[in-house]
């Protein structure tokens, strides 16, 4: 567990540097963001979709503030089109960085971890809690962009991977595009009440997991 931890911790902090760099620049922030799609909504709804998609696509390379898009995605486009965008963008950022990293990440995870014995224990783990790991990954930020790394670098199964990642993906989307729709900038409530919630219950459903897997775990290292 410890070697994938670090590989996780290497990649995360990869993603937390754009973030800072984002921050201290000033590049991409929320106010930037609403002032782009201002100006695409006035000139074509056709814009406006291009660019949430683009952003959320962007956030593979980039950490941007995901949920913010799709909330707004859901104000400027509406519900079905917001859906539609959201979706469209992050799913391309999964499978890209995981063909990404299946094609290069063998060489990443030999730089990280020089012991054959320790990468072949982190592909191990992360392929036996790999699928709920994905699931859960929209607890917080940056987390889905490393887990689909580490499932192209771990070389797990495209189809599961696709699968779990899909499954984490559309409700995330559907709630927080839908909850944007029917949010103004008079009455933000909806998108506020949709953000925390989303959190809450990942942050819960983590939390639980964390206890399953200790449990598991504690008799092995006790015998």
């Amino acid at each position: 567990m410890l070697a994938l931890l670090k590989v996780m911790l290497i990649i995360a902090t990869c993603f937390a540097f754009t973030f800072l760099v984002i921050k201290t620049t000033g590049i991409l922030s929320v106010e930037q963001i609403k002032h782009w799609l201002i100006i695409a909504k006035s000139s074509h709804q056709g814009y406006v979709f291009s660019i949430v998609v683009a952003l959320l696509f962007a956030d593979l390379f980039i950490a941007v503030p995901t949920l913010t898009i799709i909330l707004l995605a859901g104000y400027f486009l509406g519900f079905h089109v917001a859906l539609i965008a959201s979706l469209m963008g992050m799913t391309l950022a999964g499978v890209v960085g995981y063909w990404l990293s299946s094609r290069y990440g063998e060489f990443v995870l030999k730089t990280i971890i020089k012991d054959k014995a320790e990468r072949d224990k982190a592909s191990s783990t992360f392929k036996q809690h790999g699928f709920v790991f994905i699931l859960l990954s929209r607890a917080m930020p940056i987390l889905p962009e490393v887990s689909a790394c580490l499932a192209g670098i771990t070389q797990m199964h495209f189809h599961r991977f696709f699968l779990a990642w899909v499954l984490s993906m559309a409700p995330y989307v559907a709630i927080a595009s839908y909850a944007g729709s029917v949010s103004s900038i008079s009455n933000p409530k909806p998108a506020i009440i949709a953000a925390l919630g989303i959190s809450g219950v990942l942050w819960c459903s983590w939390f639980f997991y964390h206890r399953y897997i200790s449990k598991q775990q504690w008799p092995k290292q006790h015998l």
